[in-house]
């Protein structure tokens, strides 16, 4: 009891004798009967400002844990929101596509890959409880015209469209083909619930055993387009693909996305002029920085392309070898000496409107340089050289009219980049000493794709790739204006009065593509296309800049089973 309380009771004690003193005896046992309910109330509010303490210390208690109750909450509907955006994601991908499976999907950042979750996609099947496979591909019967002879199937050699002395440049060609039928399939399995590992394969018959090479598409019979597997980890944003698959430098759809390329939706299996690709085995990894941005970086199977006739490097000088047939590569055409893998590097982001990237490339090319006889009996000793290219690049995909009209352009420049443009301009070429001299290059495209209604898409491309000289004034150089070009336009001339070596090709092309029909038995697809390209070549001796020009035709028809 407190000093206080007793202090009240000793006055109301003495009250209490003092009343009972002046009352009487009378009134005495009221005021006693008065004092001992007042202190049985004293008591009685004690005992409340005590018990109502306990409940406050209680209340603390409570609201501390209500609040960290309410905070998991907040933070497990966060997480449920998120997962619930990425399944809508995924559910949009799935349901995106066009003409080969190429039309963009606005705004979707997901990779198709993670698009079949534990419960399989319709055209989806279950191989196992986290497992589905999803079959995909089409049968296609093209057709295709040009006004030279290239001597070429579906895929146009740009850089090989003949000058005026030969025989086909005044021949024309048709073919029909069916070698551009595709097959794919992707699997997906659910290791973890935030954590998927998927693999995918896609063939074609766009090859031949001597036409097996390692330069851009890595055409080997049968002909792989894209094999990898890819491990994705949901919850932290990391994302890691191992095999072949499109280049880093490709321009994407939508984030840094494997299956999701900007692919013209040209017929012609070389694409179009200033298209950025190559497919080549690789290994990448892909990080989510934050909503709307990404980076990646790849490192790549390296291989050079050399200038073609007249380019002669000196005998002295090793560029490239034929391959091992014990090897298992083809030994009817040679590869690029390399010691390390191209790398590749790219960041793209979405603010809100359109799709951008940044993005560059850094290579690295050798040669062997043989010992030389000097006077008498001295010998220079033999040395090895190399050369590093390099380029820098940009893309933009715009939505100008929603669901309507897709705006788009990429480009890159820099030395020794040949390799990754559509018409396969050289890499590097030779100094005089026999040191790599890397030839500087650009390449430019520009596209627009209209969705007139859905099924039905025109497009336009414009290209445009131009290398510059490089190295010695001779055979061993490129672009050497000592190369004799006189008889390029004269016909039988002989081929050494037609040095010629490109400096631009520039195309334009445009067609459409249109359902016939689309429903439960899959979906056939018609489609046409037409294109003018134009081969320049550097000016040689007498000042003479020879020409040449391809105008090409090709339709489609294909059926997609699936």
């Amino acid at each position: 009891m407190s000093s206080l309380t007793k202090h009240r009771k000793a006055a109301l004690g003495a009250s209490v004798a003092l009343a009972t003193l002046a009352a009487g005896p009378a009134r005495a046992q009221s005021v006693a009967e008065m004092a001992a309910r007042m202190d049985a109330m004293q008591r009685q509010m004690l005992a409340m400002q005590q018990e109502l303490a306990a409940l406050r210390r209680q209340a603390g208690t409570q609201r501390q844990a209500l609040v960290g109750e309410a905070r998991e909450r907040r933070a497990l509907t966060r997480e449920q929101a998120r997962l619930a955006e990425r399944q809508s994601r995924q559910q949009q991908v799935a349901q995106a596509g066009g003409p080969g499976g190429a039309r963009p999907a606005a705004s979707e950042h997901t990779p198709v890959i993670l698009a079949n979750d534990l419960i399989c996609n319709a055209g989806s099947y279950a191989l196992g409880p986290a497992m589905c496979f999803t079959p995909g591909g089409f049968v296609e019967l093209a057709g295709f015209y040009r006004s030279a002879n290239v001597v070429s199937d579906v895929a146009t050699d740009f850089n090989g469209i003949p000058f005026r002395n030969g025989p086909q440049s005044r021949e024309s060609e048709f073919r029909f083909s069916a070698r551009q039928s595709r097959l794919s399939g992707l699997f997906a399995a659910r290791v973890e619930p935030t954590l998927q590992v998927s693999g995918y394969y896609e063939i074609d018959f766009l090859a031949a055993g001597v036409t097996s090479n390692s330069r851009e598409s890595n055409s080997y019979v049968p002909r792989i387009r894209q094999i990898f597997a890819t491990v994705d980890s949901l919850d932290t944003g990391w994302h890691v693909l191992a095999g072949q698959a499109w280049s880093l430098i490709t321009t994407d759809l939508a984030g840094i996305t494997p299956l999701k390329e900007q692919i013209p939706l040209t017929i012609d299996a070389q694409y179009v002029v200033g298209f950025n690709w190559t497919r080549n085995p690789q290994v990448r990894v892909v990080k989510d920085v934050m909503p709307g941005l990404w980076a990646g970086l790849s490192f790549e199977s390296p291989q050079s392309i050399l200038p073609p006739s007249p380019f002669a490097a000196p005998s002295t000088v090793n560029v490239n070898n034929s391959g091992d047939a014990a090897g298992l590569l083809n030994n009817s055409t040679t590869y690029s000496n390399n010691s390390v893998p191209d790398i590749a590097g790219k960041l793209a982001f979405e603010p809100g409107f359109g799709h951008y990237e940044v993005k560059g490339l850094v290579r690295f090319f050798d040669d062997r340089v043989a010992p030389t006889a000097l006077a008498g009996t001295l010998r220079s000793p033999g040395r090895s050289d190399g050369a590093v290219g390099y380029g820098f690049g940009g893309a933009a995909t715009l939505p100008v009219i929603d669901k309507r009209l897709d705006l788009q352009v990429s480009g890159l420049a820099g030395q020794g980049i040949g390799r990754y443009g559509s018409s396969q301009l050289p890499d590097f070429a030779l100094k005089a000493d026999g040191s790599i001299a890397p030839i500087p290059v650009f390449q430019l495209l520009a596209g627009g794709v209209f969705h007139v209604q859905p099924g039905t898409d025109l497009y336009v491309y414009a290209g445009w790739e131009h290398a510059s000289r490089a190295g010695a004034a001779s055979t061993a150089g490129y672009g050497s204006p000592t190369l004799v070009v006189t008889g390029c336009d004269v016909e039988g001339a002989a081929s050494g009065t037609c040095q010629a070596e490109t400096r631009d090709i520039r195309q334009i092309t445009g067609g459409f593509w249109h359902d016939l029909y689309k429903g439960q038995f899959g979906r056939l697809v018609a489609g046409a296309q037409v294109s003018y390209t134009e081969r320049d070549a550097f000016r040689g001796a007498q000042g003479i800049q020879p020409s040449a020009h391809l105008v090409t035709g090709l339709t489609s028809l294909r059926y997609y089973p699936f």
